[in-house]
């Protein structure tokens, strides 16, 4: 009785193993293809309903996905909720994140492998700047960048397309008009020369207080990026615009060069077809941004002039000592052969004149 209820047991062991068997087999192969999924943190300052931030959700997130079959995902951590600029590519040589966004002006921090983008009136317009970098500048400096600064540039891009002067005060029309206006500054040494260059005077001034500075009088100018003036309702206390250009709002998405090098060559090529899906869409909303800025600003203030040519020779007369200060963190063969793609002759060789190229 013993032996045969013994073997029922046994029987009945044999017969329940036998039934979770495939269930078993099927944890087991999840496991696997979940093991076999790659997922890389992205940290960025961009957010949701932004260029930045729609591009990566609407462009790199799912091109990685969809072209590595879901073995690559990209995970994105928006609105500085990891860490803002620079200190994302401090965390990504620290391997906390692979991937982050940053403008050209806060990479400078690994190096001046793009400083020469960060160089007032090397581009005339956006659309210069798109082909230009896209052809061959993007491509080449970020090979430079690979080998100096311990990161991988992605995609260069467009943030906000070219700063823009919005005072309080009066109508700008040339440099000469600025002498003596108290002009808010960054911290970045090429904004102060330009200003001073001008003939403005130049006032470091944080960006969170900038509405109420133009507001009391403290500063009676800024020269930001249009888009950015909307968003912060700068135009609201500054009523007169000048679209002079100059410095491109360049931006960068970036990977840690020890973590790409580590990718095989799958998954490097997943990643560049996400990035160059991400450049283009984001270049596709940064211009409707830029143009959706404008037309919000140009409905509400009370001027916006456009300088003649000759009155754009005298702004960019004024850069002149900004490119002097940037000597050595640039090619000047490659920055002639930018300008000259753009007939800028006349600006070449006031360059060379003042021994700035």
């Amino acid at each position: 009785f013993l032996i045969n209820n013994k073997k029922k047991g046994e029987k009945m062991k044999k017969t329940i193993l036998m039934g979770l068997l495939p269930f078993l087999m099927m944890a087991i192969a999840s496991s696997i293809a979940i093991g076999q999924v790659k997922v890389l943190k992205l940290g960025t300052t961009g957010r949701l309903g932004m260029p930045i931030g729609d591009a990566i959700k609407e462009a790199l997130v799912p091109t990685v996905e969809s072209v590595s079959g879901g073995k690559l995902k990209i995970e994105p951590f928006y609105r500085k909720s990891l860490c803002a600029e620079h200190k994302c590519g401090e965390q990504a040589n620290q391997g906390l994140i692979a991937l982050w966004t940053v403008s050209t002006a806060n990479y400078g921090s690994f190096g001046t492998a793009l400083s020469i983008f960060d160089l007032p009136y090397i581009f005339k317009s956006i659309e210069d700047a798109d082909r230009i970098t896209n052809k061959w500048l993007g491509i080449v400096q970020s090979e430079i960048a690979a080998q100096t600064t311990g990161h991988i540039p992605l995609a260069i891009y467009s943030s906000g397309g070219f700063r823009q002067l919005g005072n309080a005060t009066r109508l700008v029309r040339s440099p000469k008009d600025m002498k003596g206006m108290k002009w808010r500054v960054t911290k970045s040494p090429i904004e102060y020369t330009l200003i001073k260059a001008w003939g403005g005077v130049p006032v470091p001034y944080g960006w969170g207080q900038l509405y109420q500075g133009l507001q009391s009088g403290v500063v009676e100018g800024q020269y930001v990026a249009i888009p950015w003036q909307e968003v912060a309702k700068l135009h609201e206390v500054t009523k007169y615009y000048t679209e002079i250009g100059g410095s491109w709002s360049g931006n960068v998405l970036a990977m840690d060069k020890a973590q790409w090098d580590k990718l095989s060559a799958r998954e490097k090529q997943w990643l560049r077809e996400g990035a160059a899906a991400f450049g283009k869409a984001v270049g596709d909303f940064d211009r409707k941004w830029v143009q959706q800025g404008t037309t919000a600003i140009k409905k509400q203030i009370k001027e916006w002039y456009v300088p003649n040519e000759a009155e754009m020779a005298e702004w960019r007369k004024g850069a002149i000592g900004a490119w002097k200060n940037a000597k050595g963190t640039f090619d000047p063969a490659k920055a002639e052969r930018v300008l000259a793609e753009q007939n800028l002759y006349d600006f070449i060789d006031a360059l060379k004149e003042a021994g700035a190229l």
